[in-house]
Parts: structure tokens; sequence; C-alpha cells
């Protein structure tokens, strides 16, 4: 089964935490057991795994992407959004997550985290569970 989901983003930079609604496909796929992988089609996000019971852990990840990778740079690029590109390369663009008994096979602490770098926009990720 293959689907998609759209996730607006409101800030230049965001991480959101899309496990409940990754969850809530999974649950209406009827898989048990298996894997589901995610994609996003875009080349200024990301998509990752992280902590999700503690914001001040996104809150880190985003200033330390901006200290890494500043938006002002010597950046060849004319659209004005290398930052981005470079970080979507770090963070990348896929993920696969075991499925058991229903659910995704998440550590305690873990989350599924859509990475925006050059939004605001309108994002799509690609969810296939096999």
């Amino acid at each position: 089964m293959s689907l998609t989901i759209s996730i607006n983003t409101r800030a230049r930079s965001e991480m959101i935490d899309i496990t409940p609604k990754v969850e809530e496909e999974l649950n209406r796929s009827g898989l048990k057991d298996g894997v589901c992988f995610l994609f996003v089609p875009h080349t200024t996000a990301g998509i990752t795994i992280n902590e999700n019971a503690d914001p001040s852990v996104v809150a880190d990840i985003q200033a330390m992407f901006d200290k890494l990778v500043p938006w002002e740079g010597p950046y060849g690029h004319l659209e004005g959004n290398s930052a981005a590109h470079i970080k979507s390369s770090l963070i990348g663009n896929s993920l696969i997550v075991l499925v058991e008994s229903g659910h995704l096979k998440l550590g305690t602490w873990q989350g599924i985290f859509f990475c925006e770098f050059d939004g605001p926009r309108s994002r799509k990720v690609h969810i296939k569970f096999h």
C-alpha cells in the first residue's frame, strides 16, 4: 500500500513530528508485521528519527544546523537557499521503520520528524507499507 501525506510548514526551518500521522495511516493499512518506507521528494527538506519527548532536543538540533550551515555564506547557488539544500543532504530524504504487531517499532523516546529547511511551503511525504 502506497500513500502520500501533505504537510504545510509555517517557518523557514522547523521539525514537525509526523509520527501520529504515520501511525494513523499504518492503522488504516491493516499491516501487522512488515516495513514502513518513508520518502520526502524535496531537495530542501528531509526526514529523520529523533527524540520527541523533550522539545528542547529539536530546538538544539535546529540551532546547531543554523550554526554549522548558516543561511548567509559563500554559496554559488543563485536561488539563495543553498543552506537548505545542504541541510537536506545531511539529514537525508528517506527512512525505513519496522512494523511489529501493527505498531511502528520505534524506541521509547523516538519520533519521526519531517524537517523543513526552506519554508513555509506545502510538502509531501510518500509512505509505503510492505
